[in-house]
C-alpha cells in the first residue's frame, strides 16, 4: 500500500532543543510545522540532571527543560512525532521531500537540527559487554549500579556531569580519562574532586574489559609511565565525545571534516531553503543557549525564504 502524501510548511528533522526552539517559532508565525525525532525528544539533555547555565534558571532539569519548550511549541501548534523513522530525503527537490516510515512528507523548508549520539567505546571485546556492564546513558543505566565500583571514560562537561550523577549510587568510581586534565567546567570539577569516594585517572587509557557474562574488570595503562592496572569494575559509562546526525544528508549537504553541517550564523546550508541549527551545524561552541538561538534563526529565515518561493510564483 503507498504511503499517504502530507504537506508541511516546515518540517524540523530532531527534537532537541534547537529543533523544538524552531518549531516554537515557526508555530508562532502561522506556519504548519512537523517534528521528526527518531527517538526520544530532547536529545542528551533529557538525560541532564541539573542545568545551570540556562538563563532564568538557576538549576533546572534537563527534562523539564525540554517539556516546557515542547509544550510552547506544540501551545502553537507544532506536531511532534516521536520514533517515526527517516528512510530518505530529497532536499533538492522542491517542495522538498522526507519519507518516513509511516508517511511521505513535502514542505516547502527543511531545518535540520539532528543532532549528535555519543561516540562509542572501540575494543574488540566491547560487544560481548554493551548493556552488560558497558553503557552510554547514566541516567537511564545508573541506577542499576547501587552500591557497586563504576568507572566512567572521558574527561569532558558530559563525562564529569556523568560522574557526579553516579556518584548518588556508587561505592567506589574512577574517572579514566586519556588526557593530562578534565575539560569540564571549574564548579563540576570541584564537585567531582571534592566527593571521597571517587579517583580521577589522568593520562590514563581502557585497554581490555573481562568477565564471563558480564563486566567485572577493565585494564588500564598510565601513557607517561607504562604502567597497568586492572581495576574491578561493575560496569562502564561511556562519555568519550560525539558524532553528528548526519550520514542521511551526505550526499547532498556540504559537510565538514568532522561531518558538521557547513552553514553560518544565519543557518544557511548550501541547499536553499535547508537549515541547519544546534550542534549539527559546524560553530566553535556548542552550548543549549546556542542550540536555542539557532533554532530562533532558522525558523525565521525559513518563513522568510517560504513568503519568497510564494511571491516567485
Amino acid at each position: 500500500m503507498a504511503k499517504e502524501r502530507r504537506q508541511r510548511d516546515v518540517i524540523i528533522i530532531g527534537g532537541g532543543l534547537a529543533g523544538l526552539t524552531a518549531a516554537l517559532y515557526a508555530g508562532r508565525m502561522n506556519l504548519s510545522v512537523l517534528v521528526l525525532e527518531s527517538a526520544l525528544v530532547g536529545g542528551q539533555i533529557v538525560n541532564a540532571t541539573a542545568i545551570e547555565n540556562y538563563p532564568g534558571f538557576a538549576a533546572i532539569k534537563g527534562s523539564e527543560l525540554v517539556d516546557s519548550v515542547q509544550q510552547q511549541a506544540e501551545h502553537f501548534g507544532a506536531v511532534i512525532d516521536e520514533f517515526d523513522g527517516i528512510q530518505r530525503v530529497d532536499l533538492n527537490a522542491q517542495p522538498k521531500v522526507i519519507e518516513t516510515d509511516s508517511a511521505v512528507y513535502e514542505a516547502g523548508a527543511v531545518i535540520i537540527a539532528s543532532g549528535m549520539m555519543r561516540r562509542k567505546l572501540v575494543l574488540p571485546e566491547v560487544s560481548r559487554y554493551e548493556g552488560k556492564g558497558i553503557h552510554y546513558c547514566e541516567l537511564c543505566d545508573g541506577y542499576m549500579y547501587d552500591g557497586k565500583t563504576i568507572a566512567v571514560i572521558g574527561g569532558g562537561n558530559a563525562a564529569v556531569d556523568a560522574a557526579n550523577f553516579l556518584t548518588k549510587y556508587a561505592h567506589r568510581l574512577y574517572v579514566i580519562h586519556r588526557s593530562e586534565s578534565l575539560q569540564a567546567d571549574e564548579i563540576s570539577k570541584k564537585r567531582l574532586l571534592s566527593h571521597p569516594e571517587v579517583e580521577v585517572l589522568l593520562n590514563t587509557e581502557l585497554q581490555a574489559l573481562h568477565g564471563d557474562g558480564h563486566l567485572d574488570a577493565v585494564d588500564v595503562v598510565d601513557k607517561k609511565t607504562s604502567m597497568a592496572r586492572t581495576l574491578p569494575v561493575d560496569g562502564v559509562f561511556v562519555n568519550i565525545g560525539v558524532v553528528p546526525n548526519t550520514e542521511m544528508f551526505r550526499e547532498v549537504l556540504q559537510l565538514d571534516a568532522a561531518g558538521n553541517v557547513v552553514a553560518g550564523e544565519d543557518c544557511r546550508t548550501n541547499v536553499p531553503g535547508v537549515f541547519a541549527a544546534g550542534d549539527v551545524r559546524t560553530k566553535p561552541i556548542r552550548q543549549l543557549t546556542t542550540a536555542a538561538a539557532d533554532g530562533t534563526v532558522a525558523a525565521l529565515l525559513a518563513e522568510k525564504y517560504l513568503n519568497q518561493l510564494k511571491e516567485e510564483k
